[in-house]
């Protein structure tokens, strides 16, 4: 399933999932929803596992709680998300 619509819909039937992509697609504030969070890796394939890895272990968003409502990117350099309920993009450095 590489389609969005085709993706986001499961999301909604899942209980609470965090789900990484290497898509960019995924990434905007149009898409953010209660019951889940969106993981946009911006890196490079061979990097995904270390980057999820790091990014699970971050103390910000270690739980499934501080992940929920949010679209990310994770990046080199740090973490960048929109929040439900909140305005503008935020960041986060490593």
């Amino acid at each position: 399933m590489k389609d969005r619509d085709d993706i986001l819909p499961l999301l909604h039937h899942l209980k609470r999932p965090t789900f990484f992509t290497l898509d960019h697609g995924f990434y905007h504030p149009s898409l953010l929803h209660q019951g889940y969070c969106l993981v946009f890796l911006d890196i490079w394939e061979d990097e995904v596992a270390d980057y999820v890895h790091r990014f699970l272990r971050s103390p910000e968003f270690r739980t499934q709680s501080q992940r929920m409502g949010k679209t990310m990117r994770v990046r080199h350099t740090g973490v960048s998300y929109w929040q439900l309920h909140h305005r503008g993009e935020k960041r986060l450095r490593w």
